[in-house]
């Protein structure tokens, strides 16, 4: 097996390489090609790459490359995480929202549609790219943000054999592992909704068929439990009001106000900070004198960036850190290595993807992309039935959706008139001339970009 990485440039990236070393055997992998268009930030993190699978032994060849037809040729298997624009993006689109007065964030509200704009017509050039020259029956697992939003676009363009991957996701489910010392096979959630917005309903241990030990609701009453988690950022009222486990984006809904003040009173945006925190790691990694030396660094920064992801939900306070679960807990590869191995291997997978909807949340379109609970092997993703779901997340998660459905085709059509209805109907937004001035305050900071939209 060929496995590319499109965007392997990324500081995330050797947080692969050692769940890679433990699945080569099961996965025949012989290749990994890790490509990025940026060749200096390629090296350094391609170097790092290279120490850790000398370190844990691995036997596939890793190439690096900024050469995308390359990287995809022959591949059964394209991971993408991609940044157009790059961190100085991010920060752009967010103090372009915090100007007027919205949420800035890249992948909610105006910032997400900004990203969206950026990023989709990138995603979908690999993807056309891989359904041209990789191998037959090739499969992409895109974590590009904003992951849904790119994964409809995909959808509406012909794309089928891709899956929208996202951390979040299974959120509950880590949770749960993590607190009751449980390894994550054993753990069956029911997570329903959009990518970043999302409810889990369901922690079962053993529960493959549903018929598993129920642990959910008394979680969620257990004080330690909700303190150990995301779910202290909420209201204890709202908490008792949702009934499940949320996910950590629905606060720039449920917490609107409170949340965009908490931002604007930071100094920088969570942007700006990434953006000091990686030029920092890759000027120390430059710096390194041994391989050794710069892997030290790249686990202490990227420690600190970890810490301090949503801090503002927290008071300011750093991530509280929860021990693993042995050797099932593989963090950002756990997913779409799964999932690479269900396919190749035709061994059952269950976890939560960004896909087409399929009849499974009651009320949305067959074409939606949804986050939902699958099952995935050999023959593809197939979601589990949730059927209805609560009025007052159902009305949610239907307006967020009619967003996403504009915004991709604005997207895809380069149309400035759509793009507005877009950020009209969400809810974050909801006022037309102020998503006019969004749209045209994105499109000139990006042109060089997006180019010239009608």
């Amino acid at each position: 097996m060929k496995l590319t990485i499109i965007g392997g440039g990324s500081v995330r990236t050797p947080r692969l390489i050692p769940s890679l070393v433990r699945r080569a055997a099961k996965l025949d992998l012989q290749e990994v090609w890790l490509m990025d268009n940026v060749p200096e930030k390629l090296e350094l993190i391609g170097g790092l790459c290279d120490t850790l699978a000398a370190q844990n032994g691995a036997k596939f060849k890793l190439v690096l490359t900024t050469d995308a037809r390359e990287a995809i040729r022959d591949a059964s298997h394209v991971i993408t995480a991609i940044r157009p624009g790059l961190e100085e993006g991010r920060a752009l689109d967010e103090r372009i929202a915090f100007q007027h007065g919205v949420l800035g964030q890249e992948t909610t509200g105006a910032g997400g549609f900004a990203m969206a704009m950026r990023s989709l017509p990138a995603i979908l050039d690999y993807a056309r790219l891989t359904a041209e020259i990789g191998a037959p029956n090739a499969w992409i697992y895109n974590f590009t943000n904003p992951a849904g939003l790119v994964a409809q676009g995909l959808h509406y363009a012909g794309i089928e054999r891709v899956i929208g991957i996202c951390d979040s996701a299974n959120g509950a489910q880590h949770a749960v592992s993590r607190t009751m010392g449980i390894p994550l096979k054993r753990v069956f959630h029911e997570v329903y909704g959009l990518n970043h917005l999302s409810w889990t309903r369901s922690v079962q241990i053993d529960g493959n068929g549903g018929k598993g030990e129920e642990v959910l609701p008394g979680l969620l009453n257990d004080e330690n439990f909700v303190n150990a988690t995301h779910m202290a950022s909420f209201a204890p009222g709202l908490r008792r009001w949702m009934g499940t486990f949320l996910n950590e984006y629905l606060h720039y809904f449920y917490h609107r106000d409170e949340a965009l003040a908490a931002l604007l009173a930071k100094p920088e945006t969570r942007g700006e900070e990434v953006m000091r925190l990686t030029a920092d790691l890759l000027r120390q990694l430059e710096a390194a004198e041994t391989p050794e030396a710069a892997l030290e660094v790249w686990h202490r920064v990227m420690g600190q960036r970890g810490a301090t992801y949503m801090a503002h939900t927290r008071g300011g306070t750093d991530r509280v850190k929860l021990p693993p679960v042995a050797e099932d807990e593989e963090g950002y590869a756990a997913v779409a290595l799964g999932c690479i191995e269900a396919i190749a291997t035709n061994t059952p997978q269950y976890t939560g993807l960004n896909v087409p909807n399929n009849g499974s949340i009651d009320g949305m379109r067959d074409d939606d992309i949804v986050e939902v609970s699958c099952w995935i092997d050999r023959s593809g993703v197939r979601p589990i039935k949730i059927g209805a779901i609560p009025e007052p997340q159902y009305l949610l998660m239907r307006d967020v959706k009619q967003y996403e459905r504009l915004a991709a085709r604005a997207i895809l059509e380069r149309s400035k008139d759509l793009a507005v209805e877009a950020l009209t109907v969400h809810p974050l937004i909801g006022s037309y001339p102020l998503a006019e001035k969004l749209v045209n305050a994105y499109l000139e900071a990006h042109r060089d970009l997006v180019g010239n939209w009608t």
